[in-house]
């Protein structure tokens, strides 16, 4: 049996007239997206030059032209390049040429990000123009198939989008057709799909949580999508009720935002019935379906294919699952390639042994990485001595069922001992006060880490009129000291108090400017003088004697390379 491909999905919605897409203002059915694909596919055939990779980038908010576009890239045998619209000048030029974009597709807000860019040999089309529609007027009579960049197989590449790396030039994984298509086949089966389900689709799509766990399952199951131009907070529990949707997935910090919402007398009232995504904590997965109803499902697939975990009904609280059939999934020390220890948990969860413990989670079998684009240093170095190494950090318990600690540049080393910075943001984050946690590495003015936290808080009631309360270092440390799990390493030296955690475009917590920036900054920093002593205010007394220390062993607060 042929495997399935992303554009014979596109083709079966051909003559289906039941509403496929919504938007605020916009309602299109599953046959008026494949007639709007065929026709965009058919542009897209006739503006490629002769000979070019049949790239085009996609640089837009969630509006309806992004799957459009998806669809037209499928239909057309094409490949899209999710542009990140943060990025700016040579870095934003760079993504564009280097995945060879011959098209990018636009809207008008974002034209002044592209002016002065070096972009040769690219067509820009602006979705939100009369010119854009007078193009598009004679390919509408087109239908599905009828126009091919080059034949649609399996193994087309379909996706080129942009791993979300902290330090260097972010690299365009590949992802095909066969795989995009079983991946979003795979989550109709997982989940139950139905065609009468709404994926309510809120993570940005240049990003390939929102295209394979949300755009993909819909477009297998024939269910229809909601789409929110960018992810909003105060607007999730309306566009929910609104749309009737049933799934929707989620990254990083969403859910935290999402709980730091004001309680609603109607939270309940929506079809709402799983959130699919990745880093919420067992604590907020906890919280959200108490308040919303709804059950969270943490999963785990690295971007690039190369390993995934499967959620089975005997998961423990905390786990993500077990080895997908066919993954033969370890964590090894990735300095010596040597298996770690199983992990020890007393009742309750506690981790004992996090130093032996915790390493990096590798595929040592079979895996559908597909490579990134033009980029061999980067295959290499994803695939070494044989295996698929996910630069990510996990622990498994004697069962096998694997825990999520954090990714590979999150790791800590304080006093000698491994730490991961996820697991302890798990337990910070029951602290009732937090809305949201960060916990992150800088230098020990002698050697290894020291543990760093950035919290904001939670608003105080305000029917007391008494506005948003300070942080209470003494109700902290009673916290601290309460929590059976934290390790004696484990609690915060610094504790930086922000009125907003830095997120990435994908709501992941931007770490990299929290280390660049230290206890440095212009927000409020406690700190322990010593392990177990009270925090302090960080006065400009002792800062000038935490500097003397620092640069006494010829070390900066901020790390090699950044001025102290």
């Amino acid at each position: 049996m042929t495997e399935p491909t992303v554009a014979e999905l596109v083709r079966r919605q051909w003559g289906d007239h039941r509403v496929g897409l919504r938007t605020g203002d916009t309602v299109l059915t599953h046959h008026q997206i494949a007639s709007g694909a065929a026709a965009r596919a058919a542009l897209l055939v006739d503006l490629l030059p002769r000979g070019a990779e049949p790239h085009l980038g996609v640089l837009l908010d969630n509006t309806p032209e992004f799957p459009l576009w998806l669809s037209a890239a499928a239909l057309a045998g094409a490949a899209v390049a999710g542009i990140n619209p943060t990025r700016r000048g040579a870095e934003l030029a760079r993504d564009i040429v280097h995945t060879d974009c011959r098209v990018l597709v636009t809207q008008r807000a974002y034209l002044p990000l592209l002016d002065g860019l070096p972009l040769p040999g690219v067509r820009v089309l602006v979705t939100d123009t009369d010119a854009y529609r007078d193009l598009l007027t004679p390919f509408e009579g087109a239908k599905p198939g009828e126009a091919t960049a080059r034949p649609v197989r399996p193994e087309s590449r379909m996706l080129l989008y942009f791993t979300s790396g902290s330090t260097g030039a972010p690299k365009a994984a590949i992802c095909s057709q066969g795989r995009l298509a079983a991946a979003g086949r795979s989550l109709v089966h997982h989940f139950g799909v139905r065609p009468e389900d709404v994926h309510y689709i809120c993570m940005p799509m240049f990003h390939g949580n929102a295209v394979i766990a949300d755009w993909a399952p819909a477009l297998a199951a024939g269910a229809g999508v909601a789409l929110r131009d960018r992810f909003s907070a105060s607007r999730f529990l309306p566009d929910v009720q609104e749309f009737g949707a049933t799934y929707f997935t989620y990254v990083g910090r969403a859910v935290q935002y999402l709980l730091a919402t004001p309680p609603r007398p109607d939270d309940r009232e929506h079809r709402l019935r799983l959130g699919f995504g990745t880093e919420a904590g067992a604590v907020d997965a906890a919280r959200f379906e108490a308040r919303f109803g709804a059950r969270l499902v943490e999963g785990y697939g690295s971007s690039e294919g190369g390993a995934a975990i499967q959620r089975t009904p005997d998961t423990p609280t905390g786990a993500i699952g077990r080895a997908a059939p066919g993954d033969d999934l370890a964590v090894v020390d990735p300095e010596t390639g040597e298996e770690c220890e199983a992990a020890l948990l007393a009742p309750g969860g506690r981790l004992l042994n996090a130093s032996a413990a915790i390493g990096e989670l590798v595929n040592r079998g079979r895996n559908p990485f597909e490579g990134y684009w033009r980029n061999p240093e980067a295959d290499a170095a994803r695939l070494r001595g044989g295996w698929y190494w996910t630069g990510d950090l996990f622990y498994r318990d004697a069962e096998g069922f694997l825990y999520f600690a954090g990714r590979d540049d999150d790791r800590l080393r304080v006093d000698s001992e491994n730490l991961a910075a996820a697991v302890i943001e798990q337990i910070l984050s029951r602290w009732e006060r937090a809305a949201g946690v960060a916990v992150y590495a800088i230098p020990d003015p002698v050697a290894g880490d020291q543990v760093m936290t950035a919290i904001a808080l939670r608003a105080h009631d305000p029917g007391d009129g008494s506005g948003d309360r300070p942080f209470d270092p003494g109700a902290f440390e009673e916290f601290l000291a309460a929590q059976p799990d934290l390790g004696t390493k484990m609690p915060p030296r610094f504790v930086r108090i922000v009125p907003r955690l830095p997120l990435t475009a994908t709501n992941k917590i931007h770490r990299v400017s929290l280390r660049r920036e230290s206890f440095l900054c212009e927000d409020p920093v406690w700190w322990r003088p010593q392990p177990g002593s009270p925090y302090e205010p960080l006065t400009p007394e002792a800062l000038t004697g935490i500097r003397a220390a620092y640069a006494a062993h010829g070390r900066s607060p901020r790390g090699p390379g950044l001025p102290g």
